[in-house]
């Protein structure tokens, strides 16, 4: 019977095989797990993207005392308003908005007072104005009075 000796290198390197692929299933674990990872975080914890900002809240309602406005040919308005703020609004102060009432109907004629939709049209003129006055921070604008002479 002969009796064949194995070299001390391919004794070492049958051990290292079986290493080699528990490293790469290890390896490839990791992946799989940190991918479903960052799958779960995209599609449930992502925050919502910057353009969809969600609409704003209603907040305080602020009424303001009733001016009278000069309008055309000697007559006047007597005019209310009240001003819906968002909830994260921190100026509700009233003089902006009656700035920008005298500054929208002084002036104008009866007739463009008259008629409901002219009144709806100068509501949202009113509103476009105070939004910007107060950079955004009004929801509506509602008439509480309303009386022309």
């Amino acid at each position: 019977m002969t009796v064949t000796a194995i070299p001390p290198t391919a004794q070492a390197a049958e051990p290292a095989a079986p290493e080699k692929k528990s490293r790469k299933k290890l390896l490839v674990l990791v992946l799989v797990v940190v991918a479903a990872a960052g799958a779960a975080y995209w599609f449930l914890l992502k925050p919502a993207p910057s353009g969809e900002e969600p609409p704003p809240e209603p907040g305080p309602m602020v009424a303001l005392d009733p001016i009278q406005v000069n309008l055309s040919g000697g007559h006047y308005l007597r005019i209310g308003i009240a001003l819906q703020f968002v909830a994260s609004s921190h100026d509700t102060d009233g003089s902006k908005a009656l700035d920008a009432v005298i500054d929208l109907f002084s002036g104008r004629s009866m007739e463009e007072l008259q008629t409901k939709d002219q009144r709806h049209a100068l509501k949202e003129e009113l509103t476009e104005h105070v939004s910007e006055a107060y950079h955004h921070e009004v929801y509506e604008v509602y008439f509480t009075d309303f009386v022309t002479q």
